[in-house]
């Protein structure tokens, strides 16, 4: 379910501080169902997706991302001149010293993403190209009946007239086919794993 921006931008996340020059792009709640330690898993999740390590049903987010990224490819959207530390610094250099010293979050592989910082309640990841510079947030939020969900939020910084065109020609792509897809493909990969994470959560016999 797409949701309005003052979902992202009223609660008091950490990204407020760092990225206070992005514009909120998309805000959106997250089928995850869980409980309050449960965003570490929503986090590997997301990164095996953006990474290219899913399997079976979270194909579709796999192949959401390949496709965006064999495009950049070709028209030059994602060199390395043109990402963070090329065109633009790292959102990193921003960082207040108790979020630089903390978990920066997991390893994306060879994807355009980077991960920020990582803390209890949201996860950062930033991407910078030929078009924009823009921020992947990831949010555990409490969902209104006793448990929590995920709430995912995309904040973009436009590169010039190009970015802006950019943005605005893929926004009907978004919104009627990516964002609703890829929540599906997330919401089925995270039933799949439920019994995987009350393994984990489950106590040692020692501990019984």
């Amino acid at each position: 379910m797409r949701l309005p921006r003052s979902a992202h931008t009223d609660r008091p996340w950490r990204i407020h501080e760092i990225a206070d020059d992005f514009t909120v792009e998309d805000v959106w709640a997250v089928p995850t169902p869980g409980g309050p330690g449960d965003l570490k898993w929503l986090v590997r999740q997301t990164a095996e997706g953006i990474s290219g390590g899913v399997k079976g049903e979270d194909a579709c987010s796999r192949v959401l991302f390949a496709v965006r990224w064999k495009l950049g490819a070709l028209l030059g959207w994602d060199r390395p001149e043109t990402g963070i530390g090329g065109r633009v610094p790292s959102l990193r250099d921003r960082l207040p010293e108790d979020l630089r010293a903390g978990d920066q979050g997991p390893d994306l592989g060879a994807s355009p993403f980077r991960s920020l910082y990582q803390t209890e309640d949201e996860w950062a990841a930033e991407l910078g190209n030929k078009t924009v510079h823009a921020v992947m947030h990831i949010g555990w939020v409490p969902d209104g009946t006793g448990g929590y969900r995920g709430q995912m939020a995309v904040l973009v910084k436009p590169n010039g007239l190009f970015g802006t065109l950019y943005m605005a020609g893929i926004k009907p792509f978004r919104y009627l086919g990516v964002y609703s897809a890829l929540m599906r493909s997330i919401g089925r990969t995270w039933q799949e794993t439920e019994s995987e994470r009350t393994r984990a959560q489950a106590p040692s016999p020692s501990q019984q």
